[in-house]
């Protein structure tokens, strides 16, 4: 699928003959669920909204740290980059200017990366195209081994 014009739009760094629409609209889960835990798809934010998740071992604060021990909590450790590995999953994590994580994007087996865009689309995508006002730029990559699909 092609992408809306209105993402365009939010995301001007996106090249449409790089990207794709991947799915459908879906507000049941954002882009931090979509990249911790593909398997089981839903709404992650540290700040307690009803029918949202958090890790109730991590601290409810909207900061990078809270985040990466987030992603900790499903098998994600720090790493140095976003190098493509053979059997690595790795995860990156968008912080805007004053140091609040905004999105997260998993790499996919082929080294591109995929995205849930709010409320919006899962989009497939390459990492830095999604830099700018919307997300900011990529602060922390982390990385587990890959999952093997069921």
């Amino acid at each position: 699928m092609t992408l809306r014009a209105g993402l365009l739009a939010i995301f001007p760094g996106l090249v449409p003959t790089e990207c794709e629409q991947t799915s459908s609209r879906d507000v049941s889960y954002n882009c931090i669920g979509f990249a911790a835990e593909p398997e089981r798809l839903r709404w992650w934010q540290p700040i307690w909204i009803p029918s949202t998740y958090w890790p109730t071992e991590v601290p409810r604060v909207a900061s990078v740290a809270a985040y990466e021990q987030a992603f900790a909590t499903r098998g994600y450790a720090r790493c140095a980059s976003e190098l493509l590995e053979v059997g690595v999953e790795k995860i990156a994590l968008f912080v805007n200017g004053h140091g609040v994580p905004t999105h997260a994007a998993r790499q996919l087996p082929d080294g591109s990366w995929t995205s849930k865009l709010g409320f919006e689309e899962d989009i497939r995508h390459d990492l830095r195209q999604l830099e700018g006002a919307a997300y900011g730029t990529v602060t922390l990559f982390m990385a587990r081994a890959r999952i093997a699909p069921l």
